[in-house]
């Protein structure tokens, strides 16, 4: 998947915003507030394309463990976030769009009742 390809997939699903809150370079995806995705766009542009997404923390251990592609997030908290290398290729996109699903799942039910109601 290249950069774009996320791009829209992300903003693809409900109550979805994109933004740049770190820095001109630093890809953030939220649903309602929330980050649920961030990527670099530096490192799209040096061949080091990654993703972070949120992650069900046993769930995270074992992505790691079956995948030389996924780490512990990156400047992120390693229990509950992921780093996806896609440059090392070994995920297909249909896999890579099931992680920023479960991502975005984890944020959305984390959200108050209330507010999901009003936008989702």
């Amino acid at each position: 998947m290249d950069v774009d390809q996320i791009r829209n997939y992300c903003l693809s699903k409900k109550g979805v915003t994109e933004d740049f809150p770190f820095d001109e370079h630093a890809l953030v995806f939220k649903v309602l507030g929330k980050m649920f995705a961030l990527t670099s766009l530096k490192g799209w542009e040096a061949g080091t394309q990654s993703i972070n997404l949120k992650c069900d923390p046993e769930y995270a251990q074992e992505l790691r463990a079956e995948y030389d592609s996924i780490e512990p997030g990156f400047h992120m908290n390693k229990k509950h976030w992921n780093t996806i290398k896609l440059f090392k290729d070994e995920l297909p996109p249909s896999f890579v769009k099931q992680l920023i699903d479960h991502s975005y799942k984890m944020v959305v039910k984390s959200i108050p009742k209330k507010l999901k109601n009003n936008i989702l």
